[in-house]
Formats: structure tokens, sequence, C-alpha cells
């Protein structure tokens, strides 16, 4: 499978799950807007473990939602989920969705 993108939230496939289950299928929240990347349809589970999200995604699909976004399928699997990171002067930061 291949890394899936969504604005400035990247879905990396990965072989392990771990973590405590979280009771919310919200991948990331939007700084500026509020606008929310998380699991619209299908069946999905949400894990963290020391800040890093692991997402379940036990259907055949799920799709991610977001307002500013176009909504993406995401095949059954575990994924890690990543913010999106770039670097300026000052350091690195995260990107501003």
């Amino acid at each position: 499978m291949q890394p899936l993108r969504q604005g400035d939230v990247i879905l990396l496939p990965t072989p392990t799950l771990e973590g405590q289950l979280l009771p919310h299928l919200t991948l990331a929240e939007g700084e500026v807007t509020g606008h929310k990347h998380r699991i619209s349809d299908g069946q999905a589970e949400l894990y963290e473990k020391d800040g890093t999200l692991y997402l379940r995604v036990l259907s055949e699909m799920a799709t991610l939602t977001h307002e500013e976004h176009n909504a993406i399928a995401i095949p059954q699997g575990i994924w890690i989920i990543r913010i999106q990171r770039e670097y300026e002067p000052e350091g690195w930061r995260s990107v501003a969705d």
C-alpha cells in the first residue's frame, strides 16, 4: 500500500498497531478553521500511543473527510497518522491546515 495524503495529514501503512483505543475517529483538527480530518464512513478504530495515532480500518474501505479537501478512500489495514511539517529559518513547524 502507498502512503495517502489529505492536506497536512499523511497516512503511512504499518504492520503493527499500538496504543489505547480512542472514543472518536478524528485524525486531526484544523488550527485555524476548526475543521477536522475525520473518518465519516466505514468501520475503523483510532489508537494513540505516546502522541502517535494509529488508524485501523476494519471495513473494506473507510472515507476520510475534511471540509476543505476532497474525501479520500482508505483501504483496510493499519495506518500511522503523521502531520506534515515544514522548515522555516526559526526551525521546524507543523503545516497549518
